[in-house]
């Protein structure tokens, strides 16, 4: 297989000049982890949130470090640590001239060239021009893809739990801190949700996976004005007998 098969299309992008707050921002919309940036139609960087671990607005900057360990460094560094923590444009904290691969790389090459360099995309380039972007998702899909296609009693619950995951993993709505647990075919579901509609999407996706015999839910909805957690009906339930 090749990674042209399993790249993410319609790559969301950012500029050198947008903001660190913009792309920040771009991520959580979009529940990515990293955007290519292009300028003047040339891919020249890639931010990743690994790039906003060190930020001067939530005190997580490098602190001072000690004069012989500074003299070892040099004065160099200690600037390049500074422009990463206080600069405003992704063009200060970007990687510059990242990794890439081409559609016909193929997989095995894609995962040694990952571990090469400890990244977990890759932009997919033709002829200068970015086309895609592979992650470490695509590769969980490109899996269940090719997984053997059993369903009923036969799927064993590791192929059920594996197609579920891939099909919420897709979505928008899924919940934060995901968890699935297939036992003889039951699916139990566990996570965060903000919107209790969610639920119920979560419910009929794991209703509609091939294998899933039943539904379990343990979601958990968070209501963000009041700081409060309620517990799933089921679980609500279960604990009222219980009491």
């Amino acid at each position: 297989m090749l990674t042209g098969q399993i790249m993410t299309q319609n790559v969301i992008t950012v500029s050198p000049e947008t903001t660190v707050a913009a792309a920040a921002e771009t991520m959580l919309d979009h529940h990515i982890s990293g955007l290519p940036v292009i300028e003047n139609g040339k891919l020249i960087g890639i931010v990743t949130e690994g790039d906003f671990l060190r930020r001067a607005e939530i005190g997580t900057g490098h602190g001072k470090r000690p004069s012989w360990l500074q003299f070892l460094l040099g004065s160099g560094r200690a600037a390049a640590d500074y422009v990463q923590a206080h600069g405003r444009k992704v063009r200060d904290v970007m990687t510059r001239d990242p990794w890439t691969v081409s559609e016909s790389t193929p997989l095995q090459d894609l995962v040694t060239t990952m571990e090469a360099h400890r990244v977990k995309r890759l932009p997919v380039m033709r002829d200068g021009k970015l086309v895609g972007i592979v992650a470490r998702a695509n590769l969980l899909r490109a899996i269940s893809t090719v997984a053997r296609d059993v369903t009923g009693p036969a799927a064993s619950d590791e192929d059920v739990r594996a197609r579920l995951i891939v099909k919420l993993m897709e979505a928008d709505w899924r919940p934060d801190g995901l968890q699935v647990a297939v036992r003889d075919g039951v699916a139990h579901l566990h996570g965060i949700i903000t919107d209790d509609r969610a639920r119920q999407a979560v419910i009929v996706a794991a209703e509609t996976t091939p294998g899933v015999t039943a539904v379990r839910d343990h979601l958990i909805l968070l209501r963000s004005w009041a700081g409060v957690y309620a517990l799933s009906p089921e679980d609500q339930a279960a604990r009222d007998r219980a009491g």
